[in-house]
């Protein structure tokens, strides 16, 4: 299972959100590169960055931030936040990150993702599905969408995507555990390498991911908070299963 380290950027610092909501900032880090830096340094094979800003801008925010990330690493990273056209999926992967995240888009525009995956390759195209109750969250988790997550999922599986990062936002920052459940359902139900985001605080959470076949986790303030060690989740759950994935 690829374990994936976060650092979530909201005016240029190092930060984390309850429950995806902005007026409920906690800052970690005014220098996220030198986070970036120590998470590569206990192990970390992949760096999951989220452009807060530009979640709610429609439009790459911190873009100097990112490109000092990346500069800081040799391990790949993705970025979410913010890409809403070809331009800027084309300017972000020229900074150096290996794969972006789409969200709002995919759900206004489905066919975006389609072209994007013709443009670009599917090894560079993950789809972000945000959810409440099941249904998609859009525009930085301000507005619920009509539509279900598994329903999003199995069209982008139409247009070429291999890869969701699933966040249930209710659980994101409360460390309260992953929605195990759901994200298991979207896993079995479309066949797709499912990320799960929003509640991990444990390493028991890890292994019942890890146990449900997930493929991947993102893990954020249980690791701010030190509740959780990087480097010992990473040789229990990801040593054997390392995906390479050129810079």
């Amino acid at each position: 299972m690829q374990l994936y380290p976060a650092i979530d950027i909201k005016n240029g610092q190092c930060v984390r959100l309850k429950q995806g909501m902005f007026h409920d900032v906690e800052v970690y880090s005014n220098t996220p590169a030198k986070v970036a830096a120590m998470w590569e340094q206990q192990g970390a094979s992949f760096i999951h960055l989220v452009d807060l800003d530009g979640a709610l801008a429609g439009h790459s925010v911190n873009e100097e931030v990112i490109k000092n990330i990346v500069a800081s690493v040799k391990v790949p990273t993705q970025l979410g936040g913010g890409i809403r056209t070809m331009k800027d999926i084309e300017t972000v992967l020229g900074f150096g990150v290996s794969r972006v995240i789409i969200g709002t888009k995919a759900v206004q525009d489905p066919m975006f993702v389609k072209e994007a995956v013709d443009n670009f390759g599917s090894d560079k195209i993950v789809v972000g599905v945000d959810a409440k109750n099941g249904m998609v969250a859009i525009e930085g988790w301000e507005k619920v969408s009509s539509l279900h997550a598994v329903n999003l999922c199995l069209k982008m599986k139409e247009y070429g995507v291999k890869t969701i990062a699933y966040t249930d936002i209710s659980r994101d920052g409360m460390l309260q555990g992953p929605n195990v459940e759901h994200t298991k359902e979207l896993s079995d139900v479309t066949g797709m390498e499912i990320i799960a985001s929003g509640g991990v605080s444990s390493m028991s959470d890890l292994e019942r991911l890890y146990y449900a076949g997930i493929k991947g986790a993102i893990i954020g303030k249980a690791l701010y908070e030190n509740r959780l060690n990087l480097k010992t989740a990473i040789d229990l759950y990801e040593k054997e299963n390392i995906k390479h994935v050129d810079k």
